[in-house]
């Protein structure tokens, strides 16, 4: 009855053209067990013989199995069906219902457009139809809007089931590693202690730290694996270690399943045309169930690791409200506010003398749009008032928060042992494993034993390295506190002025100490002050004025009392004498040197004073060739006159270059009358 019904449609240009068989199933779940759907998508191609198409016609296109009929975006076959279609190479297109083809309108009514086009028919389990008849068109219309209304209702049917036992807490997900199901599907711990070693010294260290990178680090000084477990390959579920990754750590802090809550609907689509996942408010949570099986940390733990995250995130943004604690020396790095315009400020250091200064900038608008700095505040005076107001403050908790560090540094220690004892441990069991299936094997099967002998050397090998590793960790005690280092904690339990200033203390923790104390701080500049306002988390709040730091060459300056001292001295003393005076009153330079006679002459230049020479030129003093001209004799006479007492001169330098006195017209000096003078140099 079918083909006697189908003889109209079917003519000899649709015979002359191949038939397309598509077959598809939505899930490899239903290829692999529903295994009588396919057979009846493989039946239709007796339904082309019958139509009168040959064996040799008919093209199956079957590469589409598992894959969903939602979109055409994935699937390579449909994408190939379109196309011969589309290039008038088919008479007609076979499916076991429309469903099979498309569960999308768009996609339907374009296939159909298409075949209408083309003269292309197109079968089903139900009929033939000719896409270019209005009645035909209709019904394959129609049965494409039935097929795309079931799929929503299946996806509602199997939404709803998920989400009813999400807000129970009774839906199976996948869980993050170190928490696994039990026989009767409850969330427990990993059996595994290495696996709860690992977790428990990654919140410690990052509660001790504050920074995810600060967690990287320290696992990778301590020369310490993370473990992961595989989630697909042939491998799927099994664990294994590898070094810890930032990613990592971030998404181990940003789970509440370690804090023993139930959560679902933690991230959703975002709404712009990305369609990327974004991450959602907690209170917009389709489910968020706290203490429903153990975890690695409290809630309250958990919230405040949150806000840890989120103000280490906004060290990044615009309107951060303060900045993680990071390297350099600036105590009040990601806490200090403009009193100008309150925008947060940046910091900037310069080296003087070897040593890094920091200067705290507001300089987002000069960024913007090319403004001038709006101000500019010398730190490190004002790091060292406010690391004194902190002394102060935390003096009656030295002693407590000293032991507390020597405590929690002990107990991280003893963590990172446990962990790399652990990980001896089972390259252990798994050399003693490859050692008993290499006992139990056949020796006649050499291909079997020769392969066990090869996993069990491969497993003694690992463990070597495994011990040696372990043995070169204890020795060189990483991590560990050293009896040095022990004695010196003990040693300043009771002194904080001198933890704080002690240089073995990183900058880095006198930063997080700031950041216990302080809120934040906001610091104005005038011509000659320093106005800080200085606000703590309970709501009080102080203010600290200093004058406003020296710049480099004010500070190297020489005081003037100095300067006037030098000016009085220069009257009777030349650089060198003078200079030793000032030395001998316990004076300095500029720069906190000791005097010499370049100093001087560089002071007598710089500050345009009268030289020795000028001074005495002013008394009326002579230069040698004035002095001989006047006597009437040679430059070598006038030494031997000097070296012999008929005249005097004065050293106006250190280079022992001399002035003269000019001779009395009435009492001349008389020239000796025996010998010629000897030769000077």
């Amino acid at each position: 009855m079918f083909v006697e019904a189908a003889v109209t449609k079917v003519t000899a240009a649709h015979l002359g053209k191949e038939a397309l068989l598509y077959v598809r199933q939505s899930t490899l779940k239903q290829v692999l067990h529903h295994t009588e759907s396919a057979h009846r998508q493989y039946d239709l191609r007796g339904r082309a013989i019958a139509l009168g198409w040959q064996g040799d016609q008919i093209q199956v296109i079957d590469v589409d199995q598992g894959q969903s009929g939602a979109s055409a975006a994935d699937r390579e076959g449909f994408q190939h069906l379109v196309a011969e279609v589309s290039l008038g190479r088919a008479g007609i297109v076979l499916g076991l219902e429309c469903s099979r083809l498309a569960r999308n309108s768009a996609d339907w009514h374009q296939l159909l457009e298409l075949c209408a086009m083309t003269g292309t028919l197109i079968c089903d389990e139900d009929g033939l139809y000719d896409p270019r008849d209005f009645n035909d068109r209709l019904l394959l219309g129609m049965k494409g809007q039935m097929s795309e209304a079931e799929l929503h209702f299946i996806k509602a049917r199997l939404r709803g089931g998920v989400l009813s036992k999400a807000r129970r807490g009774e839906l199976i997900t996948p869980l993050p590693v170190g928490l696994v199901y039990d026989g009767a599907d409850h969330v427990v711990l990993d059996p595994d202690q290495a696996v709860q070693q690992a977790l428990r010294h990654l919140f410690a260290t990052f509660a001790a730290t504050g920074s995810a990178t600060a967690c990287v680090k320290a696992f990778r000084a301590a020369g310490l694996l993370f473990p992961w477990r595989h989630l697909k390959g042939p491998r799927k579920g099994e664990l294994d270690w590898k070094p810890l990754a930032h990613h990592t750590v971030l998404r181990i802090l940003h789970n509440p399943r370690y804090a023993g809550a139930f959560t679902y609907g933690r991230h959703g689509r975002s709404p712009n045309a990305t369609g990327s996942s974004v991450k959602i408010p907690r209170e917009q949570w389709i489910s968020f169930i706290p203490d429903t099986h153990p975890g690695y940390l409290t809630l309250t733990e958990f919230d405040a690791n949150q806000a840890r995250l989120a103000a280490n995130a906004a060290a990044h943004g615009r309107d951060r409200a303060a900045g993680p604690p990071r390297e350099g020396i600036a105590l009040l790095q990601g806490m200090i506010a403009c009193g100008k315009c309150g925008k947060r400020m940046t910091v900037r250091y310069h080296r003087r003398r070897g040593r890094d200064f920091p200067t705290y900038v507001c300089q987002r608008e000069g960024i913007d749009t090319a403004q001038p700095v709006c101000a500019s505040i010398p730190g490190a005076d004002l790091d060292a008032r406010i690391g004194g107001l902190l002394i102060d403050t935390l003096s009656p908790l030295a002693v407590e928060a000293a032991l507390a560090v020597s405590a929690e540094l002990d107990q991280r220690a003893a963590a990172a042992d446990r962990m790399r004892a652990a990980v001896v441990e089972r390259a252990q069991y798994r050399a003693d494993l490859a050692r008993r299936r290499y006992l139990t094997v056949d020796p006649a099967n050499r291909l079997v034993a020769e392969t066990l002998e090869a996993d069990w050397n491969t497993a003694l090998r690992e463990l070597q390295a495994a011990q040696r590793d372990y043995d070169t960790a204890r020795t060189q005690q990483t991590g560990q506190l050293t009896d040095t280092q022990r004695a010196r904690i003990q040693q300043l339990v009771t002194d904080l002025p001198a933890i704080w200033n002690d240089p073995d203390t990183p900058a880095r923790e006198r930063k997080r100490i700031a950041r216990l104390l302080l809120s934040d701080a906001t610091v104005s500049r005038d011509r000659d002050t320093i106005t800080a306002h200085i606000r703590f988390p309970a709501g009080q709040h102080t203010t600290l004025t200093m004058p406003v730091p020296k710049t480099g060459p004010e500070a190297r300056r020489t005081p003037a009392d100095i300067v006037s001292l030098i000016d009085e001295l220069l009257d009777h003393h030349i650089s060198g004498e003078i200079a030793t005076i000032l030395n001998q009153r316990g004076l300095v330079s500029g720069t906190g040197e000791p005097f010499h006679h370049k100093i001087i002459d560089n002071i007598i230049r710089a500050y345009r004073l009268r030289t020795r020479r000028q001074r005495l030129r002013e008394e009326g003093m002579l230069t040698p060739a004035e002095m001989a001209a006047r006597l009437g004799i040679g430059s070598a006479t006038l030494k031997h006159w000097r070296h012999t007492g008929i005249v005097t001169a004065v050293r106006y330098n250190d280079k022992g270059e001399t002035l003269y006195h000019s001779p009395d017209p009435d009492n001349p000096p008389k020239r000796p009358r025996i010998g010629r003078p000897p030769k000077t140099s």
